[in-house]
């Protein structure tokens, strides 16, 4: 991504200590884990003004700045920056109790010639996924990278990177620096829509996953087709805003916690808004976020957000609201507690001042889906299944184009379906004295049940009587409890030129088509039907919808 950022972070002694002294309610609630990400490269052909000093002493006041708050991180290099005896020096110096130095895997000239092949770039670093990037190699070539770079960074360091991280990796790559090297953790960016020419579209939206042995994007279902190597989010995508800014456009914008970001990262108000719900609202399984920043933005852009987020995250750690850990360290807690990907959750429940959205993020091996709160009503705005079965074309032969677009298998798609006033998602109606309405509600309270499922109760004003959800692992549960009886049911619409996949709506089962790929939802409990005023039609048996997520071929 052209003008994108990420940031890793670990944990000095004092820090550790504090989470020693982890209030047991802490303990027993959801872990909160932050990582704060710097990577680094050597030069910036994009602006002249960005000179290789420029970009140096932009990690000097990383580290400075995060010393002064006995805040650890994670810094990962691109070769270039990684044989630069400036970057050598200042990264071997600081404490390896609480400092991990790890890889930033773009690849620049001098890798692509040490190991033996040919430049084909426009400057000694282009950002181009054809050149910059491990998919526009061949496995072979993907191979001596790696080899190069591990060789290297051994010679200089004496140990073996544990963390690799870009904005994507391909699986043949994570799975052979595994499998070779022993990496333990790897990251890739937020899902967007051709932001920077890259799109990362429909995957486990926060958190971490283990991915498909042949898809770096899919999550597995299973722990035998899994790469053993967790994949986290980087950016800390904004989980009310982020998926719709952008919409009838070729490309999104950026609403995320990187510090250059006047909404967003760099706001003061909006940064303790994202730390409150992080930390406040409940999550399944744990809760995450990435926080840091490429030297390519340099220090004049970012000082201000790092000046507000490093204290506040250090107030957090202290208090003992969030865990502050290095991707490494992040990595080897998620292999060691959760043997395939497991359920999470992102909830807010009170949006920043001035807007009374809310919205809810559930992800589990088999799927993703999004809630979304507006005007007192509630729309589906997101369902994708996951299928380890579906590969990346860039596993077997290298791109050829400047984007590469990542995706997994859409049964509802809130921004791809949608024009600004015209947004598609499902939404909760009801025919109430003959007419057909939304039906309207009061503020959704949401809830954790054991370690693996989403609660959301939300009381409704139009009828007497609650909305009651649940999420789990494999299942998507609805159901109206109400002593008043209505007819209810969620409908789906888009916009006349959405390419939807829908091959056949059947009563039970909802047959699709995306990427060659045929899958399907079934309907456990309600029904699929195709009304004219929808696309489709979901409605409940008994006042209760069950969908299975996970059963799909």
């Amino acid at each position: 991504m052209i003008f994108k950022k990420s940031t890793i972070c670990k944990i000095s002694f004092a820090c550790l200590m504090c989470l020693c002294c982890f209030s047991a309610s802490a303990q027993k609630d959801a872990p909160k884990i932050v990582n704060i990400v710097n990577f680094i490269r050597l030069l910036e052909p994009r602006d002249a003004k960005i000179t290789q000093d420029v970009l140096y002493q932009t990690v000097v006041q990383q580290v400075e700045i995060m010393k002064k708050y006995n805040l650890g991180g994670s810094f990962l290099l691109q070769y270039d920056a990684l044989m630069d005896k400036r970057y050598q020096t200042l990264l071997a110096s600081l404490p390896k109790d609480s400092f991990e130095i790890g890889a930033w895997w773009e690849i620049p000239q001098p890798m692509v010639e040490k190991a033996g092949l040919k430049w084909r770039g426009r400057y000694p670093w282009d950002w181009h996924a054809d050149v910059g990037f491990s998919t526009g190699y061949t496995q072979p070539e993907r191979k001596k990278l790696i080899d190069v770079y591990f060789t290297d960074f051994k010679k200089i360091f004496g140990y073996y990177p544990k963390t690799v991280a870009s904005w994507f990796i391909d699986a043949y790559s994570i799975n052979y620096m595994y499998e070779q090297y022993g990496i333990v953790a790897s990251a890739n960016c937020k899902d967007q829509y051709g932001t920077d020419g890259y799109t990362l579209w429909g995957g486990y939206w926060n958190q971490a996953y283990y991915p498909s042995k042949i898809n770096s994007y899919m999550p597995a279902q299973h722990a035998d087709k899994q790469i053993p190597v967790p994949i986290f989010r980087l950016l800390g995508s904004d989980p009310v805003r982020q998926y719709d800014t952008g919409i009838s456009s070729t490309r999104q914008g950026v609403i995320t916690l990187e510090p250059v970001y006047n909404f967003g990262g760099g706001d003061e108000k909006w940064v303790n808004w994202f730390f409150n719900v992080l930390v406040d609202d409940p999550s399944v399984g744990f809760n995450y976020t990435q926080a840091g920043q490429e030297n390519s933005f340099t220090w004049r852009d970012m000082k201000k957000g790092f000046e507000i987020q490093m204290p506040l995250i250090a107030k957090l750690r202290n208090e003992g609201k969030v865990k502050v850990e290095t991707m490494e360290q992040s990595g080897l807690w998620f292999k060691k507690t959760y043997k395939v990907t497991p359920p999470t959750s992102f909830s807010v429940s009170k949006d920043i001042d001035g807007s009374d959205l809310k919205t809810a993020w559930f992800n589990s091996r088999f799927y993703r889906i999004n809630l979304l709160w507006e005007k007192n009503t509630l729309r589906i705005r997101d369902i994708h299944l996951f299928d380890e079965k579906l590969p990346s074309i860039y596993e077997t032969q290298p791109v050829t184009s400047n984007e590469c677009t990542f995706f997994t298998l859409p049964i509802v798609d809130g921004y791809l379906w949608s024009k600004r006033n015209d947004l598609a998602g499902m939404r909760l109606k009801a025919v109430i004295d003959g007419k057909e309405i939304l039906l309207e509600g009061g503020q959704p309270k949401f809830s954790k049940k054991g370690e693996k499922a989403l609660l959301i109760s939300w009381p409704l004003t139009t009828i007497t009587g609650s909305i009651e959800m649940e999420m789990t692992e494999n299942e998507l549960k609805i159901k109206l409890v109400s002593k008043t009886k209505a007819n209810w049911y969620f409908d789906l619409t888009t916009t006349a030129t959405a390419k939807l996949p829908f091959k056949n709506i059947g009563t039970k089962q909802l047959d699709c088509t995306f990427e060659n790929l045929n899958y399907s939802l079934k309907a456990k409990q309600g029904a699929f039907s195709k009304p004219e005023s929808a696309v489709l039609r979901l409605s409940p048996k008994a006042n209760s919808i069950v969908l299975n997520m996970a059963d799909i071929n």
